[in-house]
């Protein structure tokens, strides 16, 4: 008998999605840890899209109704469109980072800022409208 290991065979990569982590090679984790963070940062900022617009209907907000139904929904659109670009700008960025490829520009960043800027006027003409 001999004193030397033997070989292990390679343990499968099980992680998903497949179209992610089956694209070029591992990355230094530093890079794959700052996308997770921005993933979650668009989570966070769903999140408080979702709560401002709720907040416009639920509290007694001094607004003309349709201005703050109409602020309240542009917000809640943006809540719903903040996650679905936190899932594209993470696939996105984890592949180029992987096939060492120019880092994508986020989609969402200038209509977010458009919506939160439409949400504001709405909410300054509801006021002036009452």
């Amino acid at each position: 008998m001999s004193d030397e290991p033997r070989p292990q065979p390679p343990v499968p990569d099980r992680r998903w999605p497949r179209s992610v982590y089956g694209a070029g090679r591992e990355p230094d984790v530093r890079f794959s840890l700052a996308n997770e963070r921005t993933f979650l940062a668009w989570i966070r900022t769903g999140l408080a899209l979702l709560a401002a617009g709720v907040a416009l209907e639920a509290l007694e907000v001094p607004v003309h109704p349709g201005f703050r139904l109409a602020a309240a929904v542009v917000l809640l659109l943006l809540a719903v469109a903040a996650p679905a670009q936190a899932w594209w700008g993470w696939v996105r960025t984890e592949r180029a980072v992987r096939c060492e490829e120019p880092l994508p520009a986020p989609v969402l960043g200038g209509p977010l800022a458009a919506g939160v800027l439409l949400a504001v006027l709405l909410l300054l003409a509801g006021t002036a409208a009452r």
